[in-house]
C-alpha cells in the first residue's frame, strides 16, 4: 500500500466514526424488531357481547380493545406518594397524569418530570377494562370515595378504589395500589357476580400514546420512541409507530409470559403480568393519531354469588438495567443498541467508579484512563507504526520524485522500504478500527443512561447528558485534535493534507451536538493519546538521529 492510499485510509477511518454514529442513529429510527412472531397459540376465549366490531386486527380480543374512541372527560382524583403524583380520571378509571417527584423536567429542573399526561396535542395514558357482556371498559364511569389521596408517614401503601356505575349483573371495583419508594403501581379489578348466570370475563391493560418525540431529541441525540413487547421465546421486540400505522407490525401474538410497554428516552411504562398465565398481545393505530399496545388476560369463570380478583403491576419510571430484577427483559428498555454487549459492562464499570468518587464527570475520566490502559498495547503499536511513517516520510518523498508516474516501480520501491524499515503500512489503522466499537458503545451508554441525566461535572457543566451549552468542551476537543495531528506524518498529497487539517474542525462541529460526557471522554482520551504518541515518536526520532551520527 503506497503512502497516498495509506492516508486515504486514515481519513476514511476518522470519517467512518461519524458515519457509523449517524447510521446507528438512523437504524434506530427504523425501529426493527428482534425476531418474527412465533407460531399461533390458542387464544383467550372472550365473550363478545357488546364489543364493537372493526376490521383489520388479528383476533376478536384485539378488535375489542383497539376500537377507535375519543378520550372522554371526567372528574379527577389526585394521589401523591414520595415518588409519584398521579391523576386518575373517573371515566374508565384511566391513569391520565403521572409526575415523577424524584426526576426533573427536561427543560426546567425546578419542575418534576411528567410522563403520562394530556397536555395540548400530547396524549400518553394508561387504560384498562373488562371484556364481556355489560362489563365496564375504559369508557365506563366510575365513582370514588375521595378526590385526593396522600401517602402519609408510617404507611407503605395507599389504595384507591373505584366503583363502576350502570353495570348489570355484576359489582365491579377497580383499584390502584401505590407503594412508598417505588414506581410500581398495582392495578386490577374485583368482580362480584350478583346475577344468575356465570361470568367469563377477560381483562385488557393498555398504554395509549401519540407519536410525538420527547423534548431534546435530535439527529445527534436520537432515541427510540415507540412500543415494545417481550417474551421468553422472542425476547425484546420493538414495534415502531410507523409499522403499526402501515399494518406491518410484527411481534409475539400470545404466550404464557412476557410484558408490553411504551418506551421513550430515559423512561418506560410497562404492564407486567405474572408468568404462567396465558395472554395475548396487540398493537393498534387509533384515531386522532394515537397508538396503543396492550395485553389481554383471562379471568377465571365466576359463578353467581362468587367473586374473582385480578391485578397487574404497572411500572412507570426511569429505564434502568436493574429493572431485570422486577421483570425479565425489562432492563433492555435501556436502549444501548447493537453494541449492548459492550455498553452494559462499560456502564457497570462507570457506575462502580461513580460509587467511589460521587461525580459522574470524574468517573468518566477514570473510565477513560482504564480504557486507555486496556488498549495500551494496540495504541502503542499504532503510534509506533505512525511514528516510523513520520521518520521515513523524507525517504518516501524522494522515492516518489524518483519514479514519478511509474506506479509499478513506485509501489515496488515503497514496499522494499517498508520491508527494510520493518514498517506495516496498516499498523496504524487496524488498532483504530478495534477501538471504534468501544467509542460508539460508550456513546450509547452515556446517551441512554438516566443516571447521567442532570448529572453535574463542575462549573457550567450541570448536565453531562446534554451538549455543552457554551461549546467549550468541543473547542478543547478540536484543539487536542489539532495538536495530535501535528504528531502524525504529513500526507504527501496536498489535497489529503488539507482534508486532514479540516478533520479537527469537522469533528468539533459534530461534537457541538454530542453529550458533554462523551466529549469529556474524547478530550481525556486525546490528551492521553498525545502524551503516548509524543513519547513514542520522540524515542523513534532519537534513535534515527543516533544511528545517523554513528
Amino acid at each position: 500500500m503506497d503512502f497516498h492510499k495509506l492516508f486515504r485510509l486514515f481519513f476514511f477511518l476518522a470519517f467512518s466514526i461519524s458515519i457509523m454514529l449517524l447510521w446507528d442513529s438512523w437504524q434506530r429510527t427504523q425501529q426493527p424488531i428482534v425476531r418474527t412472531a412465533p407460531a399461533a397459540v390458542p387464544k383467550v376465549a372472550v365473550p363478545k357481547g357488546n364489543v364493537p366490531d372493526i376490521t383489520g386486527t388479528a383476533s376478536p380480543e384485539a378488535i375489542a380493545v383497539a376500537t377507535p374512541q375519543k378520550i372522554q372527560a371526567g372528574q379527577k382524583i389526585t394521589v401523591k406518594t414520595d415518588y409519584l403524583t398521579a391523576q386518575i380520571n373517573t371515566v374508565g378509571g384511566d391513569l391520565r397524569r403521572l409526575e415523577f417527584l424524584q426526576q426533573r423536567d427536561s427543560k426546567n429542573k425546578n419542575k418534576p418530570f411528567v410522563l403520562l399526561q394530556e397536555q395540548g396535542a400530547h396524549t400518553y395514558i394508561a387504560q384498562t377494562g373488562l371484556l364481556g357482556t355489560g362489563l365496564p371498559t375504559h369508557n365506563t364511569t366510575f365513582t370514588a370515595q375521595a378526590s385526593e389521596y396522600l401517602l402519609t408517614e408510617g404507611k407503605d401503601t395507599i389504595e384507591v378504589r373505584l366503583l363502576a356505575t350502570n353495570v348489570v349483573g355484576a359489582k365491579v371495583t377497580k383499584f390502584y395500589v401505590f407503594h412508598r419508594g417505588s414506581y410500581l403501581i398495582d392495578v386490577g379489578y374485583e368482580i362480584e357476580n350478583i346475577g344468575t348466570s356465570p361470568l367469563s370475563p377477560s381483562t385488557y391493560f393498555q398504554l395509549v400514546r401519540d407519536k410525538s418525540t420527547p423534548e431534546g431529541a435530535s439527529m445527534f441525540l436520537p432515541t427510540y420512541t415507540g412500543t415494545a413487547i417481550y417474551t421468553e421465546k422472542e425476547k425484546f421486540q420493538k414495534v415502531g409507530f410507523p409499522d403499526i400505522e402501515n399494518g406491518k407490525a410484527k411481534h409475539s401474538q400470545s404466550a404464557d409470559n412476557g410484558w408490553v410497554g411504551m418506551l421513550q428516552h430515559y423512561f418506560v411504562a410497562a404492564w407486567l403480568p405474572k408468568d404462567k398465565i396465558q395472554r395475548e398481545f396487540y398493537t393498534r393505530h387509533l384515531e386522532n393519531e394515537l397508538y396503543s399496545v396492550g395485553v389481554i388476560l383471562p379471568v377465571a369463570a365466576i359463578a353467581p354469588g362468587q367473586s374473582a380478583k385480578i391485578s397487574v403491576p404497572l411500572y412507570a419510571g426511569p429505564a434502568q438495567t436493574s429493572l431485570d430484577e422486577i421483570a425479565p427483559g425489562l432492563g433492555l428498555t435501556v436502549d444501548y443498541g447493537w453494541l449492548t454487549i459492550i455498553s452494559t459492562p462499560l456502564f457497570w464499570l462507570l457506575s462502580y467508579l461513580y460509587g467511589w468518587v460521587s461525580n459522574w464527570g470524574i468517573a468518566i475520566i477514570l473510565l477513560t484512563v482504564f480504557i486507555k490502559l486496556l488498549f495500551f498495547p494496540l495504541s502503542a503499536a499504532s503510534y509506533r507504526s505512525m511514528g516510523k511513517m513520520r521518520v521515513v516520510a523524507p525517504k518516501l518523498e524522494k522515492i516518489k520524485q524518483q519514479y514519478g508516474d511509474d506506479r509499478e516501480r513506485l509501489h515496488k520501491a515503497m514496499m522494499e522500504l517498508y520491508k527494510t524499515e520493518k514498517i506495516n503500512p496498516l499498523g496504524g489503522c487496524l488498532p483504530m478500527l478495534v477501538q471504534i466499537p468501544v467509542f460508539i458503545a460508550l456513546y450509547w451508554a452515556i446517551l441512554a443512561s438516566v443516571e447521567l441525566r442532570y448529572a453535574p461535572f463542575f462549573g457550567w457543566i450541570t448536565d453531562l447528558s446534554v451538549p455543552d451549552p457554551y461549546y467549550v468542551l468541543p473547542l478543547i476537543m478540536g484543539a487536542s485534535m489539532i495538536i495530535q495531528s501535528k504528531l502524525n506524518p504529513v500526507p504527501p498529497d496536498p489535497l489529503q493534507a488539507k482534508l486532514m487539517k479540516m478533520l479537527p474542525i469537522v469533528f468539533s462541529v459534530v461534537f457541538f451536538f454530542f453529550p458533554a460526557g462523551l466529549v469529556l471522554y474524547s478530550i481525556v482520551n486525546n490528551i492521553l493519546s498525545i502524551v503516548q504518541q509524543w513519547y513514542i515518536t520522540r524515542g523513534l526520532e532519537a534513535n534515527v538521529k543516533g544511528v545517523a551520527k554513528a
